[in-house]
């Protein structure tokens, strides 16, 4: 069962699970909770994981003000304190990876390691013309599902959409009880395009896995590598086929792939 913790201003949604070693998951636009159920599911015996709703998302309010980068790391970090973990292995998706880079930079000892899925420093032409083109198909999309069925075209590959996967993930988000509104839809994703961690990631210093699919035509593995080369030590992987969202699509893969970098990691801290 989840429940709200106090996170300065805002009541934030927090579910966690498992036992172990601590994680942070952050997920991106307009996604909570349960967008790391694969996650959550296959990881929960080896670590205790924790799991939130950004702000405007699912059960957390979006309060009055402008909503910024920064100051959803400030709620992730908020998070970590109002549950007693003192650091935990962070991961980060799309987004939530800006997120994650942004806790990791102004929460330093609440990192212990990164996770940046989809990822990138600064967006270029390509991905704000996209953004725009999100905004007409909201606008004009005859209803939730044919939006959907645009949207989720550029986050999960051909094989998701021809084998029925996508289908069941749209049934999903149509039923659940707390729908994202337009207005915090597109805060959400005006604070991504606004914000420019380049320059600033080499002050990241814990281990970094940055990882790319190698079929995302939204944030492209050129942009993950970027985020890679500047921060100190980081290792970056393409997923060759896969799209946004690995971890949905293929997430037996992409678990093992981060149990691997954090056994790594803790085994790395435990050195002398």
């Amino acid at each position: 069962m989840g429940r709200h913790v106090q996170a300065g201003e805002v009541q934030v949604w927090t579910e966690q699970v498992g036992d172990g070693p601590d994680v942070l998951l952050i997920g991106g636009l307009g996604d909570t909770v349960e967008s790391w159920q694969f996650q959550l599911d296959g990881l929960a015996d080896r670590y205790r994981l924790t799991a939130f709703d950004n702000r405007g998302a699912g059960r957390t309010a979006m309060p009055p003000g402008p909503l910024t980068v920064e100051a959803m790391a400030d709620d992730a970090a908020a998070v970590l304190r109002e549950l007693d973990i003192p650091s935990a292995h962070v991961a980060g998706f799309s987004g939530g990876s800006l997120i994650a880079q942004e806790l990791a930079l102004r929460h330093a000892a609440a990192v212990r390691s990164l996770v940046l899925q989809s990822t990138w420093a600064a967006m270029d032409h390509y991905v704000r013309t996209l953004l725009r083109i999100f905004r007409w198909q909201a606008a004009a999309a005859p209803s939730e599902r044919d939006f959907l069925e645009a949207f989720f075209v550029w986050v999960y590959t051909a094989r998701a959409h021809n084998d029925g996967t996508v289908d069941r993930f749209i049934e999903e988000v149509l039923a659940f009880e707390h729908p994202q509104s337009t207005e915090d839809f597109f805060a959400f994703a005006d604070a991504c395009e606004r914000h420019v961690t380049a320059g600033r990631l080499g002050g990241i210093t814990v281990p970094t896995l940055v990882l790319a699919g190698g079929a995302d035509a939204l944030t492209r593995p050129d942009l993950g590598r970027a985020v890679a080369a500047e921060i100190p030590g980081a290792t970056f992987e393409v997923m060759d086929g896969e799209a946004h969202q690995p971890f949905q699509e293929v997430p037996e893969l992409w678990n093992a792939r981060v149990h691997a970098f954090w056994q790594d990691t803790g085994r790395q801290s435990a050195e002398p």
